[in-house]
């Protein structure tokens, strides 16, 4: 059971050369759009010629029931906890048991150090936290290569085993969805060289000859595919008791060595002093730094009682749980009227706002397919509005076109007092060499 993730993973590290199990079939949840495909024999290896079909996860009941399935194995991220029982319960009413692998069935080793940025939600502000490691690392004379979650959902093909994106052409030449335009896009703006794929012993060894540290940008709330050398969590104060309520976030934070408490700058006191209590609690031995996410809107003052429409990063919505990002905050600021996009929503959109009730006004960045992409532009294009502002970290204006004035919304992790992540990170170099 998963999303074209861990799933994938799971089966290529766990499942795939051992002929006393027999995987009939991936079933996909959270993403739109995914089912119906095949996991394509050049990948599956030989002991699956034809490949391994991929169903819609409501039909769990009747492929266990038809193939006479022993084992259901959960393999994707960001579900509550409760959720992840009622799978279980699912599967267990149908006669298979439910297993969920770990990180030491499931973690390949690297010859080079990782350091791996995970989260306990979608949202968190980890890939802001992996940023500022790469320009630490860099000005620490270290060569690191950002190692992103997989995010197959269009083309599976052998093509995509090993991803490498250096420049933003490779970018346009890989014919992404926003989802991971928006993973790949600021890294390699920041001279970053990021890799991806399908296959990650594939990608290990790809990472590993070519720079001397690997930065594991984690996907979801998910833990790394590699074993971390320093496992760093991020923590959102904004959903306090989030930390302990989603698999495997909770996972990930009683792993952790390092643990960011995010948006220092935005949560109450209260808020953040109940994640840390949490941290110490059920993780006592991690080192605690707080951060800011400080936003960055050049031209947002020319908002002030002009109509906007708010275009925000689509995951941290819909997996996350959030009614609205950065650019809600950077919009109120400036004293911008906000337009309900609602009305005017198309296709994907729409589905996403009847599939995701607590979402108000703010446009999801979501864009799976370019049929996808066309759905968030037409529907950004219908709403009546002086301005949109896109808090998304890809640059939207390159991939849909949009008929009004953007203004971007950017943020970024820094510093919210001592001890910092670097301190954490100097000290973690001078303990191992």
């Amino acid at each position: 059971m998963g999303a074209a993730g861990r799933d994938f993973h799971n089966f290529n590290v766990f499942f795939k050369q051992k002929p006393g199990f027999e995987v009939v079939a991936f079933t996909a949840a959270q993403i739109p759009g995914i089912a119906g495909r095949t996991y394509p024999p050049e990948l599956a290896g030989p002991l699956y010629p034809q490949g391994i079909p991929i169903h819609a996860e409501d039909e769990l009941p009747a492929l266990i029931r038809e193939h006479g399935v022993h084992r259901v194995v959960f393999a994707y991220s960001d579900v509550a906890h409760e959720d992840v029982m009622h799978a279980a319960s699912k599967a267990l009413a149908a006669g298979a048991d439910f297993w969920i692998l770990g990180p030491e069935s499931t973690m390949l080793h690297a010859r080079v150090p990782v350091i791996s940025v995970c989260a306990v939600r979608t949202g968190a502000g980890k890939s802001p936290v992996t940023r500022y490691l790469l320009k630490a690392l860099a000005q620490r004379n270290k060569k690191p290569v950002i190692v992103r979650h997989p995010m197959p959902y269009g083309d599976l093909s052998a093509s995509r085993k090993v991803q490498r994106f250096a420049h933003i052409r490779d970018l346009d030449k890989a014919g992404l969805s926003i989802e991971e335009r928006e993973e790949f896009e600021p890294i390699v703006a920041l001279g970053g060289t990021v890799m991806a794929g399908i296959d990650y012993e594939a990608v290990l060894a790809a990472a590993q000859k070519e720079g001397d540290t690997i930065l594991w940008d984690g996907g979801n709330n998910d833990f790394s595919f590699f074993h971390p050398s320093l496992e760093i969590v991020v923590a959102d104060p904004l959903r306090a008791g989030d930390e302990t309520r989603f698999h495997p976030g909770e996972a990930g934070l009683r792993r952790a060595h390092v643990v960011v408490v995010s948006k220092a700058n935005t949560a109450s006191a209260e808020s953040m002093a109940a994640v840390e209590k949490t941290v110490r609690r059920v993780n006592p031995s991690a080192k605690i730094v707080r951060m800011n996410l400080a936003i960055r809107a050049p031209g947002v003052k020319k908002l002030k009682d002009k109509r906007a429409l708010v275009v925000e990063d689509g995951p941290t919505l819909t997996h996350g749980g959030m009614a609205y990002g950065a650019g809600t905050i950077a919009a109120r600021a400036a004293g911008a009227v906000i337009v309900d996009p609602r009305p005017y929503a198309l296709g994907l959109i729409k589905h996403a706002f009847s599939a995701c009730p607590h979402l108000g006004d703010v446009v999801p960045a979501i864009g799976y397919s370019p049929a996808q992409v066309e759905d968030l532009a037409a529907s950004i294009r219908r709403t009546p509005c002086d301005v949109v502002v896109v808090a998304t970290p890809v640059d939207l204006e390159r991939i849909a076109k949009i008929d009004k004035p953007v203004i971007r919304v950017t943020y970024e992790a820094v510093d919210a007092g001592r001890p910092t992540l670097a301190d954490a990170l100097d000290a973690f170099f001078k303990e191992h060499g």
